[in-house]
């Protein structure tokens, strides 16, 4: 071990061990309540208290921000490292590409001419999209907001506290010299000690408190500049919120574009034909077909739909129907037959048609229903859509 003594000064050393020791003192002293400290004007305290304040709370933002633009913790992590070493951050897909990728090679082993196929297919690449349009977000977040907090932090926040430090230990020193000159004060008229005189020791104890006076002002001054600067600070960091409010502005409207364009193209490969809806399934059925569907195996239960002889109701157009059967069996209460309902004419069924004719009795459910009504032919039962048929008079009855 080489040690350059041509460099090393003693008298130095000794020097700032005895101020570390002094300053170690006067803060015990001052936990303890056994001597006074110098206070810092209201303003500077209310300048220090708004600073720990503004870094507490921009922290808090940073992390809260990167959590929304990458709620994984372990690859936040991960770039904070790469970002530290200064090497590119590693592509990742997010979990919408993967979603992206397994909907458009579904789409394709279930047949691409398939309606199911191609929806897959059409979504997956609509997910792309909107994949990029968020990786593109996490970018612009990151240039536009959270880079400049953060930088704020590592630098303009890490000198104010590193100022605030010294400004501390002047402070312990200034403290710690008036203590001196109080105790060389209490010597006076007292015999020498170490052969220097009371006068003599009160004198360097004076000279030494204007120094550490003068360097804590000045101390003071520079940290006082410095928090200052926090205003303008915090102007900047309003700039950058309105430029992070726009970049997630035009991410949700891609995203919005995106998934309107892609309800275009989805609705645009629907049948035209109306739908059914039984017990929350969809059914297809061509225009002025009249389906029946068994509801429970220990009721022989059916519907039977016509065409519609109200003429604001267009089959033609693709309108859709939602009955539920079930739902609707556990609240009719047959009573007696109260009237009879003719179908029209051309109306078919999905069943057989030679098991039933045009005409069937009806009765209203209970509760009454101001859409349907129950219906009963024979063997089958079931709901009728009011709109849909027409009752009989007498003179109709008799023909029948």
């Amino acid at each position: 071990m080489n040690i350059n003594l041509s460099n090393f000064n003693m008298k130095s050393l000794v020097k700032e061990a005895g101020s570390t020791i002094s300053r170690v003192v006067q803060l015990t002293e001052e936990k303890l309540g056994t001597t006074e400290r110098t206070e810092y004007d209201i303003h500077f305290q209310n300048l220090a208290e708004r600073a720990d304040v503004t870094k507490s709370w921009t922290e808090k933002i940073v992390r809260d921000t990167e959590s929304v633009l990458i709620p994984n913790p372990q690859n936040r992590v991960e770039d904070y490292i790469f970002e530290k070493i200064e090497k590119t951050k590693p592509k990742r897909l997010s979990n919408l590409e993967h979603l992206a990728l397994d909907m458009i090679e579904a789409g394709g082993d279930f047949g691409q001419d398939l309606p199911y196929g191609q929806a897959l297919i059409k979504v997956g690449q609509a997910e792309q999209k909107l994949g990029q349009c968020e990786h593109d977000f996490i970018a612009t977040s990151g240039i536009c907001f959270t880079q400049p907090l953060r930088k704020f932090l590592e630098g303009e926040m890490k000198t104010i506290s590193k100022e605030r430090g010294l400004l501390e230990t002047k402070r312990l020193d200034l403290d710690a010299c008036k203590n001196r000159v109080k105790k060389a004060r209490s010597m006076l008229g007292q015999q020498s000690k170490d052969g220097i005189s009371p006068e003599a020791a009160l004198e360097q104890a004076e000279r030494d408190l204007r120094v550490a006076q003068a360097e804590f002002d000045r101390q003071a001054e520079i940290t006082k500049l410095l928090l200052d600067g926090i205003s303008t600070s915090q102007a900047s960091h309003l700039r950058h919120l309105h430029a992070f409010v726009q970049t997630q502005v035009r991410y949700y409207k891609q995203c919005g574009d995106v998934m309107d364009q892609l309800q275009r193209e989805l609705a645009k490969m629907q049948p035209a034909k109306p739908r059914l809806r039984i017990n929350s399934e969809d059914v297809d059925g061509p225009p002025s077909i009249a389906s029946a569907h068994s509801c429970d195996s220990s009721e022989a239960s059916s519907i039977a739909l016509a065409k519609a002889i109200d003429s604001d109701y267009d089959f033609d157009n693709g309108q859709d129907i939602d009955i539920d059967i079930e739902s609707g069996f556990k609240s009719i209460d047959i009573g007696p037959v109260k009237a009879l309902t003719h179908l029209l004419e051309d109306f078919e069924i999905e069943f057989d048609t030679s098991a039933i004719s045009t005409v069937i009795f009806v009765t209203e459910c209970s509760p009454v229903n101001e859409d349907y009504m129950y219906g009963k032919q024979g063997l089958m039962k079931g709901l009728v859509p009011r709109a849909f048929v027409e009752m009989l008079d007498e003179e109709q009855k008799d023909d029948y």
